[in-house]
């Protein structure tokens, strides 16, 4: 043992010192082969856009070779700034100001310290072209890092636990991604900075998100559509997608609508700040089969890119203000192209929340018509109906409570067991959807399926077919189309089910909103829920229809010019009057 002034050197057998070096020397060789000439050789033969001006020192911009008083070794001057930390309302970690490798990672990547201030340097260090700090780019995090994945924070099982199953359990993570010493997940859990063999310094190929996948295990993603499609662009790239540019949905995965660092939208990380643009980017048909922009351009739309940054994933279902996003019915995690019957929900509504008949949140939804009554149900700021009616409901779940007078199949089958005008397949055992009457004009729905989702028609409200709400209007196939989709118009205008049909339609050119409400009617049977714009009071100020039973009735009112004063009249008739094809 030699003693110097303050110093202890250790004389080891020369066996144990071969040993050690020749452990240390090869990791460090292969870093050092896949270092040079990446972006992160800064030396003046470096490969990057940002190089030395003279230095030959590859390592030197990160590392010194003697004592720096940090680990590992290190030479870089640190940032003294405060930065921003991830935040979101469904995050269960607890990012703070960074630690460990990130706080030495963000001495360059944050731009505030120059790249070559080093401390075993007196001068900085010059670059070519006279670059200084870190130029503004997506390498450049900033000091505000709300809009990057969240680092430095404690990745343990209780953290695993509180995702619900969305995170794995950190014992189970793949070895090329690991946590510092502290069980802290920090920017070299993803990042190799010796290696660039996977694009980004990434530590494995994130093709169809692999690496995200080492962590991240979202519900239903293994059979979401954003997983699965092989869908390419049809033309040119629909974004910056970060796999080449021959990749598929399937191929980007996470990457289609996530961009981990310098997010256009800080919460949930997507890339751009509208909530819409995220999805308009491929569903404007440039990769989506369907082209949802041109239907939100059309006169009844629910037109999303009239509300911006209002979904959030942890908003009160039941009683939420009315704002529509493509998150508010599709969960992009979720979505698939499963096709089922009515009433249930079809795949493309997968892993969404809805509210129940009773008012209640539910999550996952299970019917299709639960997702409407989201916003169409409880929800604050309901608007006008379309007709004005004697009882002018405006909460549809409401109208269609199974315990109404009548309404229309959707939540439950119908009441009446009599219908005679139903066209095939639907009988009175049959529920229908919501996107039966409500859907694109283009049509396609049958009650077996769900027709073309409402994002817009020309017809309104978000009509598939044509109908006339008002008074007026000669009796056509075309003018209530949207009735004749399910019923007969021979067995209407036949009178088969009531024996004044023709003459109110065809004749009087009454509108068939003008007695019934498409919906339901709380006391009512027969959907009959008088539009009060064309139906008035009769002259003791009555305004009701009346059921007796067995097929008979009566109505008070005034209507077409006529005075009922609780009119009485057969339900059906016995002998319809002869009608040639209409």
């Amino acid at each position: 043992m030699t003693m110097m002034t303050g110093v202890r050197l250790i004389f080891l057998p020369a066996r144990i010192v071969l040993i050690s070096v020749l452990i240390m020397s090869i990791p460090y060789g292969l870093q050092a082969k896949a270092l040079k000439g990446s972006k992160h050789d800064l030396s003046v033969t470096g490969g990057g856009g940002v190089k030395s001006s003279g230095e030959n020192q590859m390592c030197m911009f990160c590392h010194a070779n003697h004592h720096t008083g940090q680990a590992p070794l290190w030479n870089h001057n640190a940032s003294a700034v405060t930065y921003i930390p991830y935040t979101s309302s469904t995050m269960k970690a607890h990012p703070g100001q960074p630690t460990g490798a990130s706080k030495l990672c963000l001495s360059c990547h944050d731009g505030t310290v120059a790249l070559g201030s080093l401390r075993h340097r007196k001068s900085t260090v010059s670059l070519d072209r006279g670059e200084t700090r870190m130029s503004k780019s997506r390498a450049n995090l900033g000091t505000d890092l709300s809009d990057d994945h969240p680092i430095s924070f404690l990745y343990d099982s209780g953290l695993a636990s509180l995702s619900g199953g969305e995170l794995k359990d950190p014992t189970l993570l793949n070895p090329a991604v690991h946590l510092d010493s502290n069980h802290e997940l920090q920017c070299t859990s993803c990042h190799d900075p010796h290696s660039n063999q996977y694009d980004n310094f990434l530590v494995m190929n994130n093709v169809e998100s692999a690496l995200c996948l080492v962590c991240h295990d979202k519900r239903y993603w293994a059979t979401s559509s954003h997983r699965t499609s092989t869908a390419k662009p049809k033309g040119g790239m629909p974004k910056d997608w970060s796999q080449t540019a021959g990749a598929s949905v399937q191929d980007q995965g996470c990457g289609n609508c996530h961009e981990a660092h310098n997010a256009g939208s800080k919460a949930r990380l997507l890339y751009y700040a509208s909530e819409e643009d995220n999805c308009l980017v491929c569903h404007d048909g440039s990769v989506g089969s369907m082209n949802v922009l041109n239907d939100f351009t059309k006169p009844s739309a629910h037109d999303v890119r009239q509300s911006r940054g209002v979904h959030d994933p942890a908003e009160d279902l039941v009683n939420s203000s009315r704002h529509v996003e493509c998150a508010d019915c599709h969960n992009a995690h979720a979505v698939n192209s499963t096709t089922v019957e009515a009433p249930a929900a079809s795949g493309s509504l997968s892993g969404v929340a809805g509210v129940d008949l009773a008012g209640a949140a539910v999550n996952p939804l299970i019917y299709e018509y639960q997702l409407c009554f989201r916003c169409h149900g409880d929800s604050k700021n309901r608007g006008r109906t379309h007709v004005s009616r004697l009882d002018n409901e405006t909460n549809t779940r409401l109208e269609f409570n199974p315990s109404n007078g009548s309404y229309h199949p959707v939540a439950a089958p119908g009441k009446s067991t009599r219908v005679p005008s139903l066209l095939s397949p639907y009988t009175v055992a049959s529920q229908i959807y919501c996107t039966d009457c409500h859907a694109g004009d283009k049509g396609g729905g049958s009650g077996k399926t769900p027709a073309r989702p409402p994002h817009g028609s020309k017809w309104t409200p978000i009509l598939e077919k044509r109908l006339v709400l008002e008074d007026g209007s000669s009796e056509n196939e075309a003018a209530y189309a949207l009735c004749y989709k399910c019923h007969n118009r021979r067995s209407i205008l036949n009178n088969d089910s009531f024996p004044l049909h023709q003459k109110h339609i065809v004749d009087v050119k009454a509108a068939c909103t003008t007695c019934h409400d498409s919906h339901g009617s709380k006391q009512a049977t027969h959907l009959v829920n008088f539009n009060v714009d064309n139906v008035k009071p009769d002259s003791t100020g009555k305004l009701n229809y009346v059921d007796d039973g067995n097929g008979t009735g009566s109505c008070a009112l005034t209507c077409h010019g006529k005075d009922h004063n609780q009119t009485a009249y057969p339900i059906t008739s016995p002998s319809p009057p002869a009608l040639g094809k209409p």
